[in-house]
């Protein structure tokens, strides 16, 4: 069993591996604007879970997935070259959800600034129910006396 930061290192690095790879080596035209986004390894450093996004529409996600799997082997050389370890971990390729996770904050961010443009657009126009101030103040005592006061 491998400890965490080991596992840690060896993510990182089998995550540069399969970005130079796939930058440099593959020359499938299929292959779009790809991206590794993340590597996680198991503690025994027998499997690794890539994740990866795609730039552009969901063909070029689709083709880019049949190449990973096309190319699966030829990648897993590459990276068990350059990791030097005993074991070269068996790579499966997972298509990241980030931009989806982002595209969805970003929709609910611009949800909640129309919504506070709306809010701040009715108070501008709102005017109070009652007095401006409704609460009750005490008498103010007068300066001058009364004429009253003074006869008696």
């Amino acid at each position: 069993m491998a400890d965490t930061a080991r596992a840690r290192k060896v993510a990182d690095r089998i995550k540069s591996l399969v970005a130079e790879y796939l930058e440099f080596r593959v020359k499938d035209e299929r292959l779009g604007f790809v991206t590794v986004t993340d590597v996680r390894v198991t503690g025994d450093l027998q499997q690794a879970s890539v994740f990866y996004t795609v730039f552009g529409d969901d063909v070029a996600r689709e083709q880019t997935a049949e190449v990973l799997q096309d190319q699966r082997g030829r990648i897993r050389s590459h990276v068990g070259k350059g990791l030097g370890i005993r074991l070269t971990p068996s790579l499966e390729f997972i298509p990241d959800a980030l931009p989806e996770g982002a595209a969805h904050l970003e929709d609910a961010v611009r949800k909640a600034r129309e919504r506070d443009a709306e809010l701040a657009r009715n108070a501008a126009a709102a005017t109070y129910a009652g007095d401006v101030d409704p609460y009750r103040k005490p008498a103010e005592p007068d300066s001058t006396p009364d004429a009253s006061q003074d006869a008696e």
